[in-house]
């Protein structure tokens, strides 16, 4: 059980879904395609795909270095679900000491603790400080080509 304020706001509701062509392309027992079964074809809904929670999910775009080891990079979106119960190994987003922060929520000793994937950057203890939970990542949209 989380023991600092988890804060939940209402959200608008998602637009359209947009579907996207899912191309899965299947290897044959050599590992290379087989022509007799070239591709495998169906809708993919993103928002179906990455959002279980629609009033309670928001996305955030990061900032910054300290989440790298976690494959979480300066610029990536996240997908935030606010409604899920926050346990050790989610990676958070919060607001701690008036700061919005990215980082994996764990506990050592009994102690609740933010952690950074950067060994550049300190633990944060949360037993003493203003911390407000807003939401769990479900999942980090990369962008290769801007």
């Amino acid at each position: 059980m989380v023991d600092f304020i988890i804060r939940r706001a209402a959200l608008a509701p998602p637009a359209q879904a947009l579907p996207y062509p899912l191309v899965r392309p299947r290897a044959g027992f050599s590992g290379f395609p087989s022509p007799a079964e070239d591709y495998e074809q169906r809708a993919l809904d993103l928002n179906e795909r990455l959002v279980k929670h629609p009033a309670a999910t928001f996305f955030m775009q990061v900032e910054g270095d300290s989440m790298v080891d976690y494959q979480i990079s300066d610029g990536d979106t996240l997908v935030v679900d606010r409604a899920l119960e926050p346990q050790p190994g989610h990676i958070l987003v919060a607001l701690v000491d008036g700061e919005v922060v990215v980082k994996r929520y764990e506990q050592h000793h009994g102690r609740p603790l933010l952690c950074s994937g950067n060994p550049r950057y300190a633990p944060i203890p949360l037993s003493d400080r203003d911390c407000q939970i807003w939401g769990v990542v479900r999942a980090v949209i990369h962008e290769y080509l801007v």
